[in-house]
């Protein structure tokens, strides 16, 4: 229920904070005193589009912010699926900065818009006239079907089932194009996978290719320096080898009368093994180096067909080639076996179509049934709207393909005369009748759905005595059973029913006008029904004719 209301710099609204009652009130004020300025507010607390355009002149910032009552509503689950604290009272405000910036809050935690928008649809519902235009959508006609089946369960059920059905139709889809566009391909896949495999390339053989063309590319320089070398170690009268043998054998000669040329003796014989071994490895490799202009040519040409296939496929290594290989030989057995995919996926498509179709009929037969339920309860509630003769009939149909809400069509048809043929609703309605209608599935669904706050805008459009009267029995009846009923009213007969009546009005100083609300005693409430009955001029007839409806009521 909706404990307050504060709005700050909105529109014309300066400042304004009203708290208000549980049960049935009214609102009336003159046309253009800012009814609709207080609605817009309470949308911005329902996620719709923020303007800063709305933002009152030389204001920075506006504020609206509201206090429900939530102690009796089960709406601990959304704040605990949420992480929000709950409390019995829960605060919503929207702040809109004229730099173009909005806030929201919920218990005056930030919160994303769309998830206030989610939590203030479960706490009011604002019907302003243009909503009369919904009754002749569609979707709106659905919605009260489900919400009289109460296939919550059902059509979560069907939506699962859909969501998948869709799934696997994209996936079949996208497999389709592939499959087509590898198929188109598949000569060059083949062209380009063969040219790899036929290469037999192996890691690391780029790396030793090129190692071994500088090798063979300077091998005379290679085998003239090894042999130069060589022949330093080796050379019979003046080698390094044949030098320090001498000089060992000198060293052991001095051993028996100068002890300390053991040792060096010892260390040079080391040496001279190590120098030994080197020369040998030196001769060795002279021998073994030649100039091998073949095997040059087969290296160059081996790395020629690299570099090129490098080139050709845009990458700088062996291992980079091979994993393309891999790539086409993967969709190329993914071609070759692409048609029994297809058809598994076939298959499965087929299965959930099937079962979103039984879906789609478990949810059909609830509407059937709720379909009846809507035009008995329409006809009751009709005829005491100065309808008499009214028949009010639910057309189902059946979609080609089932659709994200199911496999039915609705449309509601309409017949207030006698005899009078039944059609769509806003072919044959006028504005009274369609205001009646719409009060009517309003009464319906609140009966369904346990909503706390419902606010009217001038649902009484095109009527006036007692058929007034009868639509605010029907509000009076909404506003039991723990639900609070707002009705913004231009109508004596409305006004008078109201538990709490407040009036908009407008108010000017030297440079601005101001919109203003305030709740008005049982006094002032005589003269604001009399105003509404007479007009400007408040007569005495007025006022009896206003004390009398304020006594019946």
């Amino acid at each position: 229920m909706l404990r307050s209301l504060y709005i700050q710099n909105y529109a014309l609204i300066e400042k304004l904070d009203i708290g208000f009652e549980p049960g049935f009130s009214v609102i009336t004020g003159e046309t253009g005193a800012g009814k609709s300025i207080i609605l817009g507010a309470i949308g911005l607390l329902l996620g719709q589009r923020a303007d800063v355009k709305s933002i009152r002149t030389n204001a920075t910032k506006c504020i609206i912010e509201a206090r429900f009552d939530i102690s009796r509503y089960n709406l601990r689950p959304f704040f605990e699926e949420n992480e929000l604290d709950y409390e019995d009272e829960c605060i919503l405000r929207r702040e809109l900065y004229a730099s173009g910036k909005s806030r929201a809050f919920i218990n005056d935690s930030p919160a994303p818009l769309a998830q206030m928008k989610e939590l203030g649809e479960q706490l009011i519902d604002v019907h302003s006239q243009h909503q009369n235009l919904l009754l002749n959508t569609e979707g709106f006609q659905l919605n009260v079907l489900d919400l009289l089946a109460h296939d919550d369960a059902i059509l979560a059920a069907y939506q699962s089932a859909y969501k998948a059905w869709k799934q696997a139709q994209g996936d079949l889809d996208k497999l389709m194009e592939k499959i087509a566009r590898d198929k188109s391909d598949e000569d060059y896949i083949r062209f380009q996978w063969q040219q790899l495999d036929e290469a037999h390339l192996t890691t690391g053989e780029q790396e030793e290719l090129e190692q071994e063309t500088e090798m063979l590319t300077h091998a005379e320089d290679i085998k003239a320096g090894l042999y130069q070398a060589d022949q330093l170690f080796n050379n019979d009268e003046n080698g390094l080898l044949t030098g320090l043998k001498t000089c060992c054998n000198t060293l052991e000669n001095l051993q028996a009368v100068y002890p300390a040329a053991e040792e060096l003796a010892n260390r040079l014989e080391s040496s001279y093994i190590e120098l030994k071994d080197i020369a040998d490895e030196i001769s060795d490799r002279e021998e073994r180096v030649e100039f091998n202009p073949a095997r040059l040519a087969e290296a160059n040409e081996r790395l020629n067909l690299i570099y090129s296939l490098q080139q050709k496929h845009h990458v700088d290594t062996v291992d980079e080639l091979m994993a393309l290989r891999d790539d086409y030989a993967t969709r190329l057995a993914s071609i070759s076996s692409s048609d029994e995919e297809l058809e598994t996926l076939r298959q499965q498509c087929e299965a959930l179509h099937e079962q979103v179709c039984q879906q789609a009929s478990t949810l059909t037969q609830a509407r059937r049934k709720a379909a009846r339920e809507v035009e008995q309860q329409m006809a009751q509630r009709l005829i005491p709207l100065g309808m008499p003769n009214v028949r009010f009939a639910v057309e189902m149909g059946e979609r080609k393909e089932p659709g994200p809400h199911g496999s039915d069509t609705v449309s509601f048809l309409f017949s207030a005369n006698k005899n009078g043929t039944l059609q769509n609703i806003s072919s044959v309605a006028s504005g009274g009748e369609i205001a009646r209608v719409m009060l009517s599935v309003k009464a319906m669904i609140a009966g369904a759905v346990k909503l706390p706050t419902i606010v009217f805008d001038e649902i009484d459009t095109g009527v006036s005595g007692e058929i007034a009267s009868r639509m605010a029995d029907i509000m009076q009846e909404m506003a039991e059973n723990q639900r609070q009923v707002i009705s913004i009213t231009h109508l004596p007969q409305i006004a008078s029913r109201g538990r709490a009546h407040y009036k908009v009005y407008k108010k000017d100083n030297e440079t601005e006008t101001n919109s203003h609300i305030r709740r008005l005693t049982d006094e002032e409430r005589v003269e604001e029904i009399a105003h509404m009955l007479s007009g400007a001029t408040l007569t005495e007839a007025a006022l009896n004719n206003a004390r009398t409806l304020l006594a019946q009521n």
